[in-house]
């Protein structure tokens, strides 16, 4: 969010005028950067069928969000930045600016957290989440992201920083209630619960990945014992039955680490030797204990990008929200301009990384970025 007076980290000083050079280049680079990304993430999710799913519909709305941050923000800020943190244009345009910044970096994080309350779902009850096709719930959730943003900016629009001695100079949000009521809602009630959710996925697919090693050894061992038993009351042949699929080789534990092991919530090999008919009940509790399996190693393999995003996204707004948070509690306090530029950038950087993080770790979005981008093969 822009805030304060958006002072220069370095400065190149012309006759008369400071110009922050650098802050132009960066913030140009910054700009196309996040647009190239964020539009290739639209586009692909637009285009390619495998990845038109609920997740990945929740990663366009943080793509978008993004996307409205580098068009409508950015290309004004990069301009006061430039301008050595002197604002020269209205303030009316100053308190759209506001407006939008609040509202869409909000967007930005609500989107996070969304797709982290998504995740918990996926994770927590995977038979009722619907991956192909966005439910009510994932409809209701995804408006509540734009709402909850829109009503955090709303007092902008309705002139709060049209303050008695407004300082014409610099373009900022005035009250200093208003700074702690937004950042408390834009950061420090959505980060607690985002950790929260994240943790709880770990957990559970923690517990699951134990369960599942621990009930695939037991059938390992079952399956061995009953070979050893069927061999012995087979001495003139001497050779025995065939092994059950579960154990048609020896499996190491490292073997058990790899995606490729055997789901242990597949029909017991044990039960099947002993029960070869099944009933129908049977089969219909293997079946969701297929299915359930099947979509927990999917998550599994999606939980590996979680420490990144969670790493990102606080290294990115933590130092953001602590320090005007805390220009804002304490007014007497001295923070350098520079730290508060610094940690404005950190927080619109976070819009640059977004689509690198949700799309480097997933396989379809890697194919259609080498379709899109031929000339480029390393680049994904």
């Amino acid at each position: 969010m822009v805030e304060a007076d958006m002072p220069a980290n370095l400065t190149i000083s012309t006759h008369t005028t400071n110009y922050n050079f650098p802050a132009l280049i960066f913030g140009i680079l910054l700009i196309i950067i996040i647009i190239c990304g964020n539009v290739l993430v639209c586009l692909s999710v637009y285009t390619e069928k495998a990845l038109k799913t609920t997740t990945n519909y929740f990663i366009v709305s943080l793509a978008v969000a993004d996307l409205l941050l580098a068009v409508l923000v950015l290309p004004l800020f990069v301009y006061a930045e430039f301008q050595d943190g002197v604002w020269s244009l209205n303030m009316t345009v100053c308190d759209g600016l506001m407006t939008m910044d609040v509202m869409l970096c909000t967007a930005s994080i609500f989107n996070l957290c969304a797709i982290s309350i998504d995740r918990f779902i996926a994770v927590s009850i995977p038979l009722n989440y619907n991956r192909k096709h966005v439910d009510q719930r994932q409809i209701v959730l995804l408006s509540a992201t734009w709402i909850l943003a829109l009503a955090v900016a709303s007092p902008v629009m309705f002139g709060i920083n049209n303050v008695p001695n407004r300082d014409h100079s610099e373009c900022k949000l005035e009250d200093n209630n208003y700074v702690i009521y937004s950042s408390v809602c834009s950061f420090f009630v959505p980060c607690p619960i985002m950790l929260l959710l994240y943790c709880g996925m770990f957990r559970g697919l923690r517990n699951w990945e134990e369960a599942r090693k621990a009930k695939l050894r037991s059938n390992m061992e079952a399956c061995r014992k009953l070979q050893e038993a069927a061999a012995s009351l087979q001495p003139l042949s001497g050779l025995p039955p065939p092994l059950p699929p579960v154990i048609e080789k020896d499996i190491t534990l490292e073997e058990l680490d790899q995606d490729h092991y055997p789901d242990p919530d597949s029909p017991d090999p044990v039960s099947m030797l002993a029960y070869p008919g099944g009933g129908y009940n049977q089969d219909q509790n293997q079946n969701r204990q297929r299915k359930r399996a099947k979509i927990n190693g999917r998550e599994r393999k999606a939980m590996r990008v979680l420490p990144v995003v969670v790493g990102a996204f606080l290294f990115c707004w933590t130092p953001f929200f602590v320090v005007h948070t805390m220009r804002a509690l304490c007014e007497d306090c001295e923070i350098p301009g520079s730290v508060t530029s610094i940690v404005t950038w950190l927080g619109y950087v976070n819009s640059a990384i977004n689509p690198i993080i949700y799309t480097v770790f997933n396989t379809e979005f890697r194919k259609f970025f080498r379709k899109f981008l031929p000339t480029l093969p390393g680049c994904c």
